[in-house]
């Protein structure tokens, strides 16, 4: 969810040059990946000075960021990419994975400050990924952005196919603000209640279900930016945490002994589309989420460890600890704890509504209300349907073509199996729509 406050922070502060500038030289060197095919020795040699270069930074104090949530989430970004080139640049001739100190300790330490993963998220690729091409005027800087007046700040690749697959996700974000403050006033005439609230409920109702449609067709424009096999092949393999790794290689965060309070990481799955709070929120507002949400049980990869993943139905709660996962959790579930903490705290305020909408339309016996339910419900289906699609284009085809994996092993980058997942959440979408006879049962007629 990208709040009105403008595009993120594009630099820390000269104290932290360092990793600002250890991000820019891995985005300039054109690093490789070490799986890649044809690695040269040259890409090698790149890959090994930029290393070196990581391991010899000085650890760099946090203590002046923590009074500022800007300043984390663009430590946060800066680190988790840095940390992610080093991850899939390091030989593959190495079983273990060992993340250096330097960026160990400030990456945990910010974390846990943010309350994040010390791991790439959706945020960290499109939230507080974004610029404009063109600063607006001051007298337009209040107003939506124009959706084709945004750039990338980071890149793994310089190609425009990844700069156009993390701008869908942002114009997704910046366009769905509209349908935030519809949702407003919606919960805001659910409280009167009266005749002629509910006519304007349809109404609000009705203009949601056109902003999904916009949203829609921003996520099949992809197409358009991003060729299905770059993104595959070149682009999607930096994504990948713990969960999806093909090696199964382990990563050594080193260092934790120079912070008593660090804790050895255990959610390590990487960036995923369910991490987008937008998607939830519209979801936990319709009451779609008692049905897309329950789709695929995940047992967090953190029950595998030591220390682990604390599974909540409340968003506000979902966080990383010491208890054991006793339980499977459903995936969109878990993937709220990779959300900024401000985005969980939200959808728990509107899981938590004691007028939730769907109970409304269902006992309010409107047939005109009911109907624009059941309009903006399907509209969710149909983003559904395109985001099938897309990953059908994206990840199936090219998986297939590869020979790499076969359709039921597909891992998405969040570490499910990616195509059933969407079809899945798709499927049960369509579940969530009312039938008139069920209106009226709730209303007595």
């Amino acid at each position: 969810m990208v709040w009105r406050k403008g595009p993120p922070l594009t630099r820390l502060p000269g104290q932290w040059e360092p990793w600002e500038a250890t991000l820019d030289d891995a985005q300039a060197s054109g690093l490789q990946l070490s799986d890649k095919v044809g690695l040269t020795a040259d890409d090698e040699a790149r890959a090994d000075r930029w290393q070196t270069h990581v391991r010899e930074l000085p650890i760099l104090a946090i203590d002046e960021l923590k009074g500022s949530e800007v300043l984390l989430r663009r430590a946060h970004h800066v680190l988790v990419w840095i940390m992610h080139f080093y991850v899939h640049t390091t030989p593959l001739s190495l079983s273990t994975i060992r993340i250096p100190p330097p960026l160990t300790v400030p990456l945990l330490q910010v974390s846990a400050q943010l309350q994040l993963p010390p791991v790439l998220t959706y945020s960290d690729d499109v939230l507080y990924n974004w610029a404009f091409k063109i600063p607006p005027s001051p007298a337009l800087a209040t107003r939506p952005p124009a959706l084709d007046n945004l750039r990338c700040l980071t890149l793994f690749t310089g190609t425009r196919d990844e700069e156009e697959f993390y701008l869908a996700s942002a114009r997704i974000e910046l366009r769905g603000v509209e349908a935030l403050s519809l949702m407003s006033s919606v919960m805001d005439e659910v409280f009167v209640g009266d005749t002629i609230a509910m006519r304007r409920i349809a109404t609000y109702l009705r203009a949601i279900a056109d902003v999904i449609a916009d949203l829609t067709k921003i996520l099949g424009a992809v197409r358009d930016g991003c060729d299905p096999e770059i993104f595959y092949n070149v682009i999607r393999p930096w994504f990948r945490g713990t969960d999806s790794d093909t090696k199964k290689r382990k990563w050594e965060f080193e260092g934790l002994e120079l912070d008593p309070e660090l804790k050895k990481p255990t959610e390590l799955s990487g960036p995923s589309a369910g991490q987008s709070s937008l998607i939830h929120a519209l979801d936990i507002f319709f009451g779609v989420d008692k049905y897309s949400h329950s789709n695929f049980l995940d047992t967090p990869a953190a029950s595998k460890a030591t220390s682990s993943y604390v599974p909540s139905t409340s968003a506000s709660t979902a966080s990383l600890g010491s208890a054991p996962a006793s339980t499977a959790v459903p995936f969109l579930i878990r993937m709220q704890s990779y959300m900024p903490r401000h985005h969980r705290a939200f959808l728990h305020h509107l899981s938590s509504n004691p007028r939730p909408l769907r109970a409304f339309v269902e006992s309010a016996g409107d047939e005109k209300l009911l109907d624009a339910y059941n309009f903006v419900v399907t509209a969710l289906k149909v983003f559904r349907d395109e985001h099938v699609r897309i990953v059908a284009l994206y990840i199936l085809s090219p998986s297939k073509r590869a020979n790499a994996l076969q359709e039921k092993q597909l891992k998405g980058t969040g570490g499910t199996d990616a195509f059933q997942f969407v079809k899945g959440v798709r499927d049960q979408t369509a579940g969530a729509l009312l039938r008139r006879d069920e209106g009226k049962e709730q209303s007595g007629v």
